[in-house]
């Protein structure tokens, strides 16, 4: 990945941040592949103005159209549950600011990631490419339609869904190849369970990584 010349060079106070942040994630997560991409990815350039001093902050935080880009903390426990290998096809279901498929593709071959909103699709599109990540490819998706993803593309090594499901959706697990993996919030509206799906041969098995806060994942199947 090659950033553009065009990228303006990380603040002083935002260096200073972002090293704090990634001091705090690797006591309490460790050291790894996953927290030394995430700490590549600037961030600072996919919240709106007014919350990029925030942006290094351990949280979540608003961005277009009441949608969130996740806590960092989260996208690493995420990112890490995928296990993912430089040959790996990823699925990003909610690509928001691009930030988590902006971590995915440094970790994996290629990452296709959908968007409802044609707004916020074509923001993160066009952000993806500025920063230089061009293994991935960002698709809008229609409300309407009965299934969730992009099956036209499957079987993915890997999926991460960056909003809340009040059940493991089917359309999604049919998309996994054999032994993938599926990260996805599950539960209520308010307060779900990161659930870790693996599909065998024998059925799923299912992992409760801890209780997470995302906003719902809508269209069929969701919301």
């Amino acid at each position: 990945m090659s950033i553009s010349a065009a990228v303006p060079p990380l603040e002083p106070e935002l260096e200073r941040a972002r090293a704090a942040l990634f001091m705090d994630l690797r006591q309490r997560l460790g050291n790894g592949v996953v927290l030394d991409a995430m700490e590549t990815v600037r961030r600072d350039l996919m919240v709106p103005d007014e919350y990029r001093d925030r942006s290094y902050d351990d949280t979540s935080l608003p961005i277009e159209r009441r949608q969130t880009i996740s806590q960092p903390r989260i996208v690493a426990e995420m990112t890490s549950a995928l296990r993912l290998s430089p040959s790996d096809i990823v699925l990003d279901v909610g690509t928001g600011s691009g930030y988590q498929a902006a971590v995915a593709s440094l970790l994996a071959d290629s990452v296709v990631s959908v968007e409802l909103v044609p707004e916020i699709a074509d923001r993160a599109a066009c952000r993806l490419q500025w920063l230089g990540y061009h293994n991935v490819k960002v698709h809008r998706v229609d409300r309407a339609s009965d299934i969730l993803g992009r099956p036209q593309e499957s079987p993915y090594d890997g999926i991460v869904v960056a909003a809340a499901a009040p059940s493991i959706p089917d359309s999604l697990v049919s998309q996994l190849r054999e032994f993938g993996r599926m990260v996805i919030p599950v539960g209520g509206r308010d307060h779900q369970a990161l659930t870790c799906v693996t599909r065998t041969p024998h059925g799923l098995e299912i992992q409760d990584l801890g209780p997470c806060q995302f906003v719902p994942l809508l269209g069929h199947e969701a919301w």
